[in-house]
């Protein structure tokens, strides 16, 4: 579970962060601290509230901690999948221009349009209000957004699970071709996904999180926690092998 030492990218200091609700307002994270090494791709795994899309939140700059700090030495994209941070009385190619403008450094605009409208695949609905899509429409637009510009970290909440099984293989195939030239931050259901993608592990718990230097020992970790047998004695055929929280 020792961190390599490594440069590392991104820091997380002492982070706490909490939501505040007509039912109180429980920490999700509790002093956090870890460090993220350059190119190191990792995995996020941890209960249902665990965390995960906070994590994500905080590390892509949309939301900030109560206490604590996330520093960053390079450039890092939002969260991909989670579709927010869109204007909705804008329609897509609108929000897209607006991005590209502040991102998009030298690069024409209308280029970057193009290609997010070509990923995305939602067709006349580019140029609708995006508070009329579906959250999964968001979730497509704001993949391709992430994908239009050149990051050093992308953050993806469950991004490959968006559409249908053909848009799948391309969210997949799109990550495959980013690895080698950026690393990932990922959230997903399916470990195997994780897996495909990832070396090293985080397993949220109780509002700590725990770095592991292997993606295997944190899934491990994780299945432990719920009562299933840990993948590493099963051969990867744990039947319950997907991480539903």
């Amino acid at each position: 579970m020792k961190q390599e030492q490594q440069q590392p990218v991104i820091e997380v200091n002492d982070v706490w962060k909490r939501y505040h609700g007509p039912f109180g307002s429980d920490w999700v994270l509790k002093g956090v601290n870890f460090t993220i090494p350059k190119g190191v791709s990792v995995g996020v795994v941890g209960k249902n509230g665990a965390g995960k899309s906070t994590l994500l939140r905080l590390l892509g700059g949309m939301d900030s901690p109560d206490k604590g700090e996330v520093i960053e030495r390079c450039r890092v994209s939002w969260p991909i999948g989670l579709g927010g941070g869109f204007q909705g009385s804008m329609t897509a190619r609108q929000n897209v221009k607006f991005v590209a403008r502040i991102h998009g450094g030298n690069r024409n605009i209308d280029e970057i349009i193009e290609e997010v409208q070509d990923f995305a695949e939602i067709g006349k609905a580019f140029d609708q209000p995006i508070k009329t899509y579906s959250s999964g429409m968001r979730s497509r637009v704001a993949f391709g957004l992430s994908l239009a510009f050149n990051f050093d970290v992308y953050l993806s909440d469950e991004a490959t699970a968006v559409g249908d099984i053909t848009f799948k293989r391309k969210a997949k195939k799109a990550f495959e071709d980013r690895i080698g030239q950026a690393s990932l931050i990922m959230v997903a259901h399916q470990t195997k996904t994780l897996k495909d993608f990832c070396q090293a592990g985080i397993w949220l718990h109780e509002g700590q999180a725990l770095w592991y230097d292997k993606l295997e020992d944190a899934i491990d970790a994780y299945y432990e926690s719920v009562g299933k047998a840990p993948e590493s004695k099963t051969g990867g055929k744990n039947k319950k092998g997907n991480d539903k929280g």
